[in-house]
């Protein structure tokens, strides 16, 4: 379109058409030619070094409506816990239960809110931050990745926190997808144009902006949501160098069943053990 442009502020005439095999092609009289290509060409020379003239930056933002399942999973879980309290006390995260041996808790504590407005609140913004990831990672790869940013953010409330530390939350496993999200902006290093650091700063800076803005309030277990968020980067760091997996079914479809396994296994530890009832509120 510029060098029709070009051609146009000449005078001299031209056709726009669209060729399957070529493309886009310039169509000119043959007493016009040389003139065209000329023009063209002084063109090229003059605004080659125009710092204006970038590659147009397309992302390919693809978003997987099946976060929409997890969404689910939460409601499914929140109801349970709503009817059998026991599932609050013996699947919340509780340091010094897991210090006694209870590992269950850094995966089912995931799965339980303290009330409907916790439950909301972690269910738009994972069904938004999830369905992104999902959809650039791969559907079981990305799941599995936020799924295990969010045990890693219990693991530094372990670390972190005394033994009386009490917690429970899908805030981990959102500031763990948005980690996810965030790191991916490492991969526009690879691309060697006028934009790359400043996109690769955006990125960077945006995805910190969204934690700080979302993680911190006074009712947050802050540890928490920095332990996902940290764990997302770490986790998703070796994954952005391997782009492909995200097209790869059955790679996707084996991070699927690792997924269920974690999901369906500390719940079984988690129902077959008697805890003791504890009365203290509940961190998010």
């Amino acid at each position: 379109m510029d060098w029709s442009l070009v051609l146009a502020s000449q005078g001299i005439e031209h056709i726009v058409n669209r060729d399957d095999v070529a493309g886009w092609t310039l169509s000119v009289s043959a007493t016009d030619q040389d003139r065209a290509l000329a023009e063209i060409h002084q063109y090229r020379l003059e605004n080659r070094n125009w710092r204006w003239r970038r590659p147009v930056f397309q992302p390919g933002l693809f978003f997987d409506w099946s976060s929409g399942a997890w969404v689910l999973l939460n409601i499914f879980f929140y109801w349970c816990s709503e009817t059998r309290t026991n599932l609050r006390v013996n699947g919340a995260m509780d340091n010094m239960a897991l210090t006694n041996g209870e590992w269950w808790r850094l995966f089912t504590a995931t799965w339980l809110h303290a009330d409907l407005a916790h439950l909301a609140m972690n269910a738009v913004f994972g069904f938004l931050f999830l369905g992104l990831v999902m959809g650039r990672y791969g559907p079981g790869i990305g799941l599995l990745a936020a799924y295990l940013a969010g045990a890693g953010g219990n693991v530094l409330t372990w670390l972190v926190y005394d033994e009386t530390h009490r917690g429970l939350g899908a805030s981990g496993i959102v500031m763990g997808a948005l980690g996810l999200l965030t790191v991916q902006s490492v991969s526009l290093l690879q691309r060697r144009n006028a934009n790359t650091y400043r996109l690769f700063a955006s990125g960077i800076m945006a995805g910190v902006l969204l934690f700080v803005l979302l993680g911190f309030s006074p009712e947050a277990d802050v540890i928490a949501h920095l332990g996902g968020f940290i764990t997302g980067l770490i986790i998703g760091s070796p994954l952005i160098l391997a782009p492909r997996l995200a097209r790869q079914p059955p790679v996707n479809l084996a991070a699927g069943i690792g997924f269920a396994i974690l999901v369906l296994l500390p719940w079984w530890f988690c129902l077959a053990h008697t805890g003791v009832h504890l009365s203290s509120p509940w961190p998010r």
